[in-house]
């Protein structure tokens, strides 16, 4: 895995940032960003647009948090904090300005250039590039960068939407049955939900990202509220890592600017999947009629999981490290989950690992819709959905035993292609995102 880890290094730590950065910022202008999200149009747009059909834009939001909220909130922010250092958190949240408005233009375009069929709305990145390139690059090679997404969005699915998840998920709690117990019945609500459509999914993502959310935002509301004076000392460890060219101190290998932007950047994109150009699946399949309204909604996805719950989640691991040494050395979801019960009490630690099973399980059903809509755009062969439908089962049930490292790697290379086609596309058809922008604007 050499090779891919190098690939991978260049890819997500200069390309693949510096072109999110790029077209975040020339969107925000394009759209007009601080006019978008002024907060009384804002809020305006986001109640007038929660009222719909069966599957309103509300629900629709909720299928897309549970494709993001979870292990990229947990896991992934103390991979980038473990890799990065604290200055990881500074460019998280750099990602995440520039990434609203590329959220905002991937979802506007997934709701023009969706499809209908019998009263459901469907489409996704893969149908903006078919049907919004074909006029500038001919039919024919915008159907094939179309095809070229669906498949990698497909693998994307299996990998960080099914491994990663139930990786993440079956490392939650020790004992020797524990993990494949847990990957096995993952594994069979994969195979209820794949059979049973997008209402099935939409049921349970509404039933609970809502509940899971306010759990973890209060837990961590009392860890950082009762630990209120070590917020300097955190804010100045985030600030001198993020743009420090020197190494900060961090295990054995300290961290520079380079690493704390490469996986602040990438962790966050992983956590709200902006650019990647997954999460407009869920977003096109609303009932709503404006583009830019569900546009405002996928600005909120980003705001709600990268603003508010990764910053959490990175404010209680650093109070943490601060406070109780014996968080040192860890990684990933045991380093999150040793962090809340030190900080909080054991009775918190149970609480978030049973969070991060049911957000995990969230996000895989969420996933494994959006590949069978990606499988769709290739295929409406109903043999092929059996054997994806299978296949995400099993390895979700295999994620047990999936080797972090290399698991880690391929999600990385995956998102990050994704992210470059997907982001390219966009700077294509900015005019298009600016005039729905103006169009919705001009409706308030």
């Amino acid at each position: 895995m050499g090779a891919a880890e190098y690939v991978s290094g260049i890819l997500n730590g200069r390309v693949m940032p510096a072109l999110l950065i790029f077209c975040g910022i020339v969107l925000a202008v394009r759209i007009k960003l601080f006019r978008v999200v002024s907060p009384r149009g804002f809020l305006r747009d986001l109640k007038s647009s929660s009222k719909g059909g069966k599957n309103t834009p509300v629900r629709s939001l909720c299928t897309a948090l549970a494709g993001t909220l979870g292990v990229g909130n947990i896991a992934g922010v103390a991979t980038a904090i473990t890799a990065g250092g604290p200055g990881a958190v500074m460019w998280m949240w750099i990602g995440a300005a520039v990434s609203m408005s590329v959220k905002y233009g991937e979802v506007v375009l997934a709701v023009k250039y969706r499809r209908r069929e019998k009263e459901r709305y469907f489409g996704g990145s893969m149908y903006t590039m078919r049907d919004g390139l074909s006029g500038r690059v001919g039919r024919r090679p915008a159907a094939v960068l179309g095809a070229v997404f669906a498949a990698l969005c497909i693998l994307n699915s299996l990998v960080m939407g099914n491994l990663i998840q139930s990786n993440a998920a079956s490392a939650v709690f020790g004992g020797p049955a524990v993990p494949k117990a847990v990957c096995t019945m993952m594994a069979l609500g994969v195979l209820l939900t794949a059979f049973t459509g997008k209402d099935r999914t939409a049921a349970v993502t509404v039933a609970l990202i809502p509940a899971l959310s306010a759990v973890y935002v209060g837990l961590s509301l009392f860890v950082i509220i009762t630990n209120y004076s070590l917020l300097p000392q955190v804010f100045k460890m985030i600030c001198r890592g993020a743009f420090s060219f020197r190494a900060a101190a961090g295990g054995a290998a300290g961290h520079t600017v380079r690493e704390a932007l490469r996986f602040g950047v990438t962790r966050g994109i992983f956590s709200n999947e902006a650019g990647c150009g997954t999460s407009p699946t869920a977003h096109a399949s609303a009932d709503v009629r404006s583009p830019h309204k569900q546009g405002c909604f996928g600005i909120f996805e980003v705001i709600a999981d990268t603003l508010i719950l990764c910053s959490m989640t990175a404010f209680v691991i650093l109070i943490a490290g601060i406070r109780y040494p014996g968080t040192a050395g860890l990684d990933g979801v045991p380093l999150t989950l040793a962090s809340f019960g030190a900080a909080a009490g054991r009775n918190a630690y149970y609480a978030i690992g049973v969070s991060v099973i049911l957000f995990a399980y969230a996000t895989v059903i969420a996933q494994v819709f959006y590949g069978g809509v990606a499988l769709g755009y290739l295929t409406r062969s109903r043999a092929a959905k059996r054997v994806y439908g299978v296949s995400a089962a099993a390895v979700t049930f295999f994620g047990w035993a999936a080797p972090p490292g290399i698991m880690w790697i391929a999600a990385d290379l995956i998102v990050g292609v994704m992210t470059v086609l997907n982001v390219s596309v966009l700077l294509v058809m900015r005019r298009e995102i600016g005039d729905e922008a103006k169009r919705g604007l001009g409706e308030r």
